[in-house]
């Protein structure tokens, strides 16, 4: 009866002190943990709540960080230590700016309650703001605005005419006349119409004649607009196309024996080396086809690497060097160039080399 006495005794004090141990920390109540911002329009601007919390431990509360999700959660909360059923706050603002659409963001609360983990979470629905026309036209062409004063003709096959159009907007208070300064031959150029009215819309009209320029590859011309009569370099539209050849007319025949390309590798590594220095290195291409392979162009995307292939015609199993030349003049740290390959294969008619190294510089 005496052990049975003791155990009981010492069952209840190791619950009493459980409870000690409990209640001697803090801990973190909030009022709610979610906060539903509803549907509201983006130029009403940041919006904001505050989580109120309190204190329900025996010892003072102390926030140790408050994270947000994403940079468009901003929160701000109670510095100070919380004394025991005292209320503190966590300010937690969203901004919509263009951020139209629907938003679910947590904002996580760490502490030095025995809870010390606490997630917050806002959500809402933001309406999108009608845009100026600056931010839909955000491009300037002396007078006009444009969405980009880029025109690209993506791929476009050797034999190929293609139209693409640029919108443009008059947003002055005068009509503006638009003439073209000498555009490249293979490019015919029209505005429509000539002259934009005040506050109205027009267009360049651009035709891009493939076969006139006999080449392959990327190329990137730029078009320069004459406004009212004034002639200045930066009011101008590029314009950009992949050249590529055209294997459409080819037959199951012509195919099963075209030629085929293939590379000992297709990256090289010169390591270190120190600016100024040039270094070398030697590609090989094969023919693995039964026709001639032909290099049709060979491009370089930085003048500081130069590309020699030995010869152009390459035989059924013939293998050729493709010299490769990096020049670290006034080059540091780490560089990585690309050689565009492009030959008669059809079904891999574009290769990318590429060289990397890493420039050392005295001192």
């Amino acid at each position: 009866m005496k052990n049975m006495l003791f155990l009981l005794v010492l069952v209840s004090f190791a619950f009493a002190t459980a409870g000690v141990g409990q209640t001697v920390k803090a801990k973190i109540d909030f009022e709610t943990l979610e906060h539903d911002f509803g549907t509201f329009k983006e130029e009403a601007g940041a919006q904001t709540y505050s989580f109120k919390f309190v204190n329900n431990g025996a010892s003072p509360l102390i926030l140790n960080n408050v994270r947000a999700s994403c940079g468009c959660t901003t929160p701000q909360w109670t510095k100070e230590p919380i004394a025991p059923g005292r209320e503190g706050f966590i300010k937690v603002s969203y901004d919509p700016r263009n951020r139209p659409g629907p938003f679910n963001k947590t904002v996580t609360v760490s502490s030095n309650a025995e809870n010390a983990t606490t997630v917050l979470r806002i959500k809402g629905a933001v309406e999108q703001r009608e845009r100026t026309l600056a931010e839909q036209y955000p491009r300037e062409i002396g007078p006009l605005r444009a969405k980009t004063n880029q025109l690209s003709f993506v791929k476009i096959n050797e034999n190929e005419v293609k139209t693409e159009e640029l919108e443009l907007v008059n947003d002055t208070d005068q009509p503006v006349k638009i003439e073209f300064k000498t555009p490249p031959s293979h490019l015919a150029v029209k505005a429509v119409p000539e002259t934009i009215p005040a506050k109205g819309k027009g267009k360049v009209v651009v035709t891009y004649d493939a076969k006139q320029l006999n080449t392959y590859g990327f190329m990137m011309h730029r078009i320069y607009l004459n406004i009212n009569g004034e002639s200045n370099y930066r009011n101008s539209i590029g314009v950009s196309a992949t050249i590529e050849e055209d294997f459409s007319a080819l037959s199951p025949e012509e195919l099963a024996s075209a030629p085929v390309v293939s590379f000992n590798e297709k990256a090289h590594d010169f390591g270190d080396i120190n600016q100024g220095d040039a270094v070398e290195y030697t590609f090989t291409i094969k023919n693995e086809g039964k026709r001639d392979l032909i290099i049709r162009n060979v491009k370089t995307s930085c003048g500081c690497t130069a590309v020699t292939p030995e010869k152009k015609i390459i035989s059924q199993n013939e293998v050729v060097p493709l010299k490769v030349k990096f020049d670290s003049k006034g080059k540091r740290g780490r560089q990585n160039k690309s050689i565009t390959v492009i030959t008669n294969d059809p079904k891999n008619p574009t290769t990318i080399l590429r060289v990397s190294t890493n420039i050392k510089t005295a001192g």
